[in-house]
């Protein structure tokens, strides 16, 4: 199973980018997918999370009303869709793919995982 994430980058603040994460070797309609977050010297974090079909999602406070997660179950990708991007957006970005029938926020969950792509946001 691979996840490779890509899209990241330097970005000025109120700026927009748009993640991808392509997967392969999984039947990735049946695995919720998700965004994590990691900036430096602090913990991983939840940053959205979407159904199999794609109907129903969820997203960590913060970046409510800013980012937007998405799939395309036939081109086996997931995206994040960030606008409004803030300094405290900066962080290295992360997919995960879940085999549970709901949405979870628990990195715990998650049984594949990417390499991560760095999102910069400058002033």
């Amino acid at each position: 199973v691979q996840l490779q994430a890509s899209g990241g980058g330097l970005v000025q603040a109120g700026g927009s980018l748009r993640l991808s994460c392509a997967a392969s070797a999984l039947t990735f309609s049946r695995y919720v997918m998700g965004w994590f977050r990691q900036a430096p010297g602090k913990e991983r974090e939840f940053v959205a999370t979407i159904s199999w079909s794609g109907r129903t999602t969820s997203y960590t406070d913060s970046v409510k009303g800013r980012f937007t997660i998405s799939r395309d179950n036939d081109r086996n990708t997931v995206y994040l869709q960030m606008n409004s991007l803030k300094l405290e957006d900066t962080a290295v970005y992360y997919c995960a793919a879940a085999r549970t029938a709901g949405l979870t926020s628990s990195s715990n969950s998650y049984d594949y995982w990417g390499q991560g792509t760095q999102v910069t946001v400058s002033s």
